[in-house]
């Protein structure tokens, strides 16, 4: 391979890195092509690419992507599925586990997910979960499921509450008028009585007058 065509595998391999969430490695030592090529198709249909790769090409695309995780996973015949954006990287492990089993002779070394390193068995517990649209399902019910519970709880005894002060409403409107009759009728009963143009005490005796006022009365008796 000449050295541009080298540069231009390298660009390739680089821009792929970067655009790529999810890596799955694997050893195709004893595919033919048709299985490959079979692979790779099936791959497609889940948003990765399958590419078999030269180890020396692709370290120098890893170090120039920041993809340092991949590093250790190149040793031998490599074959790399790059999984894009929108891809379902569940998929992806599933549809290469299978093709392990079904070959026997396909081997997954590992992958890098989100920049992180994952072995072998990673991946495998990988191929093992729900497809990602099921995943996002569980997810939003484990989150809305907790809140749609909390709403429950607060919105009952908000409902009882608005029903009794209702309840409390039509009952004090309801006794109101009835109440106020009442405290008409205690009011005037115990209106105190107008008082008694004779002064004197309550028990007959007359109030003592100032003496100013004697003293005009002995004038005038006097005149």
């Amino acid at each position: 391979m000449q050295k541009s065509d080298k540069e231009r595998v390298v660009a390739e391999l680089t821009e792929r890195l970067r655009v790529s969430e999810t890596l799955i490695v694997a050893d195709y030592r004893g595919l033919t092509n048709a299985e490959i090529d079979g692979l790779r198709s099936k791959l497609i249909e889940h948003g990765a690419r399958f590419a078999v790769v030269k180890n020396t090409l692709t370290r120098r695309a890893a170090e120039a992507a920041g993809a340092d995780a991949l590093l250790a996973l190149l040793e031998g015949p490599s074959a790399i599925a790059f999984v894009e954006s929108g891809g379902d990287p569940v998929a992806v492990a599933k549809a290469l586990s299978d093709a392990a089993t079904k070959t026997k002779v396909i081997a997954i070394r590992g992958g890098v997910l989100e920049g992180s390193a994952m072995t072998a068995e990673e991946v495998q517990e990988l191929a093992k979960l729900p497809p990602v649209d099921v995943l996002r399902a569980q997810l939003v019910g484990a989150i809305v499921s907790p809140l749609t519970t909390v709403v429950a709880l607060m919105s009952a005894p908000l409902r009882d509450l608005v029903g009794l002060i209702d309840a409390r409403i039509e009952q004090l409107a309801g006794a109101a008028p009835a109440d106020a009759e009442q405290v008409l009728d205690e009011g005037h009963a115990e209106a105190p009585a107008a008082p008694s143009a004779d002064p004197s005490d309550d028990d007959g005796t007359p109030i003592a007058q100032p003496q100013a006022a004697r003293d005009e009365e002995e004038t005038t008796d006097g005149n």
